[in-house]
């Protein structure tokens, strides 16, 4: 009987890792194939049986990548836009969402369940839903080709809020009772104990925050119209849709517009993995 259990816990051990090689290699594959195609010239992309090796390293894509179809070098601006863009955004979203979680879960005062829940309502709300009233107010306020017309959109979002609060209802009342009685007031509690013991979920909100805004095409395709205002969602819709494409520099500019979020991932990816794990143990 035990032999028989054995061999059942062996077995569903060798599918579960199986399956999850699978996944590890359907999410790698992509990324393995722009980051070599961005070696080859246009000729070898489309040959098959594909070739997981290049040859030789294909340099020029990556300086036609950067210099655009059209020689202009618009890229190092355009990327600079949704660097300034997305960090700004990722800065105010974590300020503003800790903060707001802070008052929603340490702070007893009427109406604060119909708030959280209002704030909540917010996120059933898709975007397309209110994308024309919040286009006709920006062109109003006259932020068109602005920064901020590309940022204060997306300053604060509910999921933020929603992160933050759950993660400080779990913090110990008792440090900021220990705090209060020190005759520490709530700024300095709020800078001095909360923010830097939110760690994880900052790191969290931090990686979706910048990616949500490093990938967003839809609202500056609205509010911007002017090259020196594009992010690079947008330099790579045009260089895609040129009359003459070339393959691999167009697997070049997916490369280089990627890295700045795998740098952002590796750099927070140990602090707020290890930082779920204290979390989880203390939460248990």
């Amino acid at each position: 009987m035990n032999y028989q259990t054995s061999i059942r816990e062996k077995t569903g051990t060798i599918l579960i890792y199986a399956i999850l090689l699978l996944f590890v290699i359907f999410t790698i594959a992509p990324l393995l194939f722009m980051a070599t195609a961005s070696f080859m010239p246009s000729r070898e992309i489309v040959k098959m049986p594909y070739k997981w090796i290049p040859e030789t390293l294909h340099w020029p894509n990556f300086f036609k990548a950067i210099a655009g179809n059209d020689g202009r070098y618009s890229f190092p601006r355009n990327i600079l836009n949704s660097l300034i863009v997305a960090g700004t955004v990722t800065v105010t979203t974590v300020l503003l969402a800790c903060m707001t979680g802070y008052g929603l879960a340490k702070f007893r005062f009427r109406g604060r369940t119909v708030i959280f829940m209002m704030i909540m309502a917010t996120m059933m709300i898709p975007f397309e839903a209110i994308m024309i009233p919040l286009y006709l107010v920006t062109t109003k306020m006259g932020l068109q080709n602005s920064y901020g017309g590309l940022i204060i959109p997306f300053m604060v979002n509910a999921f933020g809020v929603f992160m933050m609060r759950q993660y400080l209802i779990t913090f110990p009342d008792e440090f900021i009772e220990a705090a209060r009685i020190d005759g520490m007031g709530e700024m300095r509690i709020f800078w001095s104990i909360i923010f830097p013991n939110s760690g994880p979920t900052i790191a969290t909100l931090s990686i979706l925050a910048f990616r949500a805004q490093w990938d967003n095409l839809l609202w500056p395709l609205l509010v911007v119209q002017s090259e020196k205002m594009k992010t690079i969602p947008l330099y790579i819709v045009k260089f895609t849709t040129e009359k003459h494409s070339d393959e691999g520099a167009m697997m070049a500019v997916a490369l280089l517009a990627s890295i700045p979020m795998f740098i952002l991932f590796f750099a927070l990816s140990e602090y707020f993995i290890g930082g779920s794990a204290v979390y989880s143990s203390r939460k248990g």
